[in-house]
């Protein structure tokens, strides 16, 4: 009797058999968890309570919500676990001591390149991530050299006068959604203080228009197929080719004409103009205006989301509103006079009129202020996964047990899981802007306790410029008008939102106070 081959079984079966067979079996294996042989591996997560599906249901509890699988996986295997997706390992390090090693990983142990590169498409070319490394350090050190003290000290009065001049058209009393507010505000002050006054005074609607389509197309299929041929990609495309051209003739006008007073000098556009790389060649009007936007999604999202945060956590909490209020009375109080002298009263109209003027200096003062920002990003911080690739074996150790992270893994930590961690804050789910004063200071328990702006090598180097950005803005809003939640709640977190900000009903009522 003679056997049959597997080629002449397989033969014999009717192809619509063969195929979903076929099918089913690439989908067992493109998704099959894969296993480490690594020693001292972390665990893996190989299903979910919450989704119980095999293969894919721990995928699926995590696009739904990623925040709160960390916190049951970091409750379940401790600080350190691996969670397959796909064909991908995603590592997570949850707590200051599993956060330590991601945060001091230079590019070579944890890069970013590989995990970021989806944003070429938005920033173009040669640009950020897509640059060679010598390239990308000197992009970096002229935004560091844009975002120093003595350019902060000149970006204050900007600010400001954006913001009085928005703040103009609100009228003594009214309703207005926050969240919508300061997010034009942002850009608005943005727009002044990073790109110039040319910019700002004849192009700021324009730029806001693309930067919108820019914005909005960069959606969670971006981050797989960054090119796919969507309608939100194509009108990106369309938009970043725009600004590129926009951009063109700003920077034409500019090196034509450098006299005719287009730009005081203070804006990142001007120093991102002077770029010269360290094998000669000079910066690309491309790669300029890849660099504008690249600041522009970096400070947007923050700042905006932040302020909003910040504002709606302070009207929903009386006591914290009075207390920021008397911090600006004192802030801005004038200084006491020599009644004896005969020019008295025309000095206290001096200091007094000094007195409200809004400076560095000043910013440095509202340190309750500064900390209820800093509450807002521990609770509520716009990035809730920051994530690197493992080019070599990585050795983490948290809680006494020493892990492996195998060469090739996602490699991330959450600083929404991460701050809100028990043993690290007290009341973690509270908003307490006094957790970080004297004689509690809870986010200096560890170095990478707090996360707000990331930590380590990677920290946001625009941080100080975000800090001076909304403390500007809301002190000119809480010196101006006493604002209230329009809801007896606070909004809740867009978790499903690529950025994360609030969801819900951000209206708030204001009326003018008596000037401080």
């Amino acid at each position: 009797m003679l056997e049959s081959s597997p080629a002449g079984i397989l033969s014999s079966v009717p192809l619509p058999v063969v195929l979903p067979l076929i099918l089913a079996a690439l989908i067992i294996w493109f998704f099959r968890p894969r296993i480490s042989k690594t020693k001292n591996a972390p665990p893996m997560v190989l299903s979910s309570p919450v989704v119980k599906i095999p293969l894919i249901g721990q995928m699926l509890e995590f696009g739904k919500s990623p925040v709160k699988m960390c916190m049951r996986c970091y409750e379940q295997y401790g600080p350190v676990f691996t969670v397959p997706i796909a064909h991908k390992r995603l590592t997570f390090l949850i707590g200051p001591e599993a956060q330590e090693a991601f945060c001091k990983a230079n590019d070579d142990t944890l890069s970013q390149n590989e995990v970021y590169d989806f944003m070429t498409a938005v920033f173009g070319k040669g640009v950020v991530y897509d640059a060679p490394r010598k390239n990308r350090h000197t992009q970096f050190t002229s935004m560091a050299n844009g975002l120093r003290t003595s350019r902060l000290r000149g970006y204050v009065a900007k600010i400001e006068r954006e913001t009085r001049d928005y703040l103009s058209e609100w009228g003594k009393e009214g309703t207005v959604d926050i969240f919508h507010a300061l997010s034009e505000l942002t850009i608005l002050t943005a727009s002044r203080t990073l790109h110039g006054n040319d910019v700002r005074e004849k192009l700021y609607k324009e730029v806001s228009e693309l930067y919108h389509d820019m914005d909005q197309g960069v959606t969670p299929l971006t981050v797989f197929l960054p090119n796919a041929p969507t309608s939100a990609h194509r009108k990106r495309n369309r938009a970043q080719k725009k600004m590129t051209e926009l951009f063109g003739k700003v920077i034409k006008n500019r090196r034509d004409n450098p006299s005719d007073g287009q730009s005081d000098g203070t804006d990142i556009l001007s120093i991102f103009m002077d770029i010269k790389y360290k094998d000669g060649s000079h910066i690309t009007d491309e790669q300029i205006t890849g660099l504008l936007i690249a600041l522009l999604f970096a400070g947007q999202h923050t700042s905006c989301i932040t302020s909003t945060w910040t504002a709606l956590f302070i009207a929903n909490n009386r006591n914290i509103m009075n207390r920021i209020v008397a911090e600006q009375r004192t802030i801005f109080s004038p200084p006491p006079s020599d009644d004896s002298v005969d020019s008295a009263e025309s000095k206290n109209d001096e200091q007094k009129e000094n007195s409200q003027e809004l400076d560095y200096d000043k910013i440095g003062q509202m340190g309750l202020l500064h900390d209820c920002i800093k509450e807002s990003l521990r609770l509520c911080p716009p990035l809730i996964l920051l994530i690197r690739l493992a080019m070599r074996d990585v050795k983490v150790k948290a809680k006494g047990r020493n892990y492996t992270i195998p060469k090739g893994d996602m490699v991330l930590i959450s600083p929404s899981v991460g701050m809100r961690l028990a043993e690290v804050f007290r009341d973690p789910d509270v908003y307490d802007p006094d957790r970080f004063g004297p004689g509690r200071e809870e986010h200096k328990s560890s170095p990478y306790a707090y996360l707000g702006f990331g930590g380590g090598m990677h920290s946001c180097m625009g941080q100080n410029f975000a800090y001076v950005q909304i403390k500007t803005i809301l002190s000119v809003l809480f010196r101006e008008y006493d604002i209230e939640l329009v809801a007896d709640k606070m909004p809740e977190i867009d978790y499903e939102a690529m950025v994360v900000g609030p969801k819900g009903n951000c209206n708030v009522k204001y009326k003018r106070r008596v000037a401080i």
